[in-house]
């Protein structure tokens, strides 16, 4: 994975500013604290929340700030939808924290990144509430995307996904779904105000979270095959659609990561919440609170 080579120009796109292609963040504009959320106008929720912004900038979907949360340093980032940007997003930050910009060669002391993501999910267990703060212990790949990258297996819980695939009897065509384990430094840092989750990362909202529109599904009882499944005392309790790249990838590259989200809407009691902004409110503070917590 890691190598003492160039990096070619191709490879590792640097801006004319000395910023990464994508993010348009500089490497001294990086925290070592991120927080990563999918809605750039959910960017705006947190300035009032710190007491300096220090940096910021904004390309396309990516919109980040850094500044100060109790003396802590935190970027704030957001993604756009969708593990595809997951892995532009995760593959910069790495970049931007471990690679020398100047000789394009990695780093001989590796700096590791603690990242948590904030979003909103759909849950699918009866006993979690609506606007109940779901922390991902394990996030459950059904996007494919770190079947690309070497060394899957050493990330992943083959036990687990031999299991659930036999439940589900998984549809061949589709990508072999992955489970991944968070970080437990995070995850001891947000288990006492969140409910223990395992969580879907979806490829899509519609079809791929079983949703029926116009279209008919591929393995058409998928919800409620999702909600009986079991493994010791573990459950599936909610879906969203980045979480297992980061935490996937996260592992590969070093650094700590977990996914942390409000639930709006309940596939099992068919209902939702659209005036959710009140709970995502006090789930900023609370993540903002627990990060600082790591520089203190």
């Amino acid at each position: 994975m890691i190598c003492s080579m160039r990096i070619a120009e191709s490879e590792l796109i640097i801006n004319a500013d000395g910023s990464i292609f994508h993010l348009h963040i500089r490497p001294e504009q990086l925290a070592d604290n991120v927080v990563l959320v999918g809605d750039p106008g959910r960017v705006k929720m947190f300035r009032p929340l710190f007491e300096e912004i220090i940096y910021e900038g904004a390309s396309r979907e990516f919109v980040w700030i850094t500044g100060r949360r109790r003396g802590a340093l935190i970027t704030v980032l957001s993604t756009g939808i969708g593990t595809d940007n997951i892995d532009i997003v995760m593959t910069e930050l790495d970049a931007l924290a471990n690679i020398d910009f100047a000789t394009r060669e990695v780093k001989a002391e590796h700096r590791s990144l603690n990242i948590v993501r904030l979003g909103t999910c759909g849950a699918i267990q009866p006993d979690i509430p609506l606007g109940s703060f779901i922390l991902s212990h394990y996030s459950v790949g059904f996007d494919g995307l770190l079947n690309w990258y070497a060394g899957r297996e050493k990330v992943t819980d083959a036990a687990m996904e031999a299991d659930f695939k036999k439940h589900m009897n998984w549809a061949p065509a589709l990508p072999s779904p992955y489970f991944v384990h968070a970080s437990s430094k995070l995850i001891d840092l947000f288990a006492d105000s969140t409910v223990r989750g395992m969580t879907i990362s979806a490829p899509g909202f519609y079809g791929p979270q079983g949703r029926v529109v116009r279209n008919r599904l591929a393995m058409p009882t998928m919800l409620e095959d999702v909600e009986s499944w079991r493994y010791g005392d573990w459950k599936i309790t909610n879906f969203e659609m980045e979480g297992s790249a980061i935490a996937g990838l996260a592992t590969h590259l070093g650094h700590e990561a977990i996914t942390v989200c409000c639930a709006i809407a309940h596939r099992y009691l068919k209902d939702a919440n659209t005036d959710y902004h009140s709970k995502v409110a006090v789930l900023v503070e609370l993540v903002l609170d627990k990060m600082a917590l790591l520089a203190a």
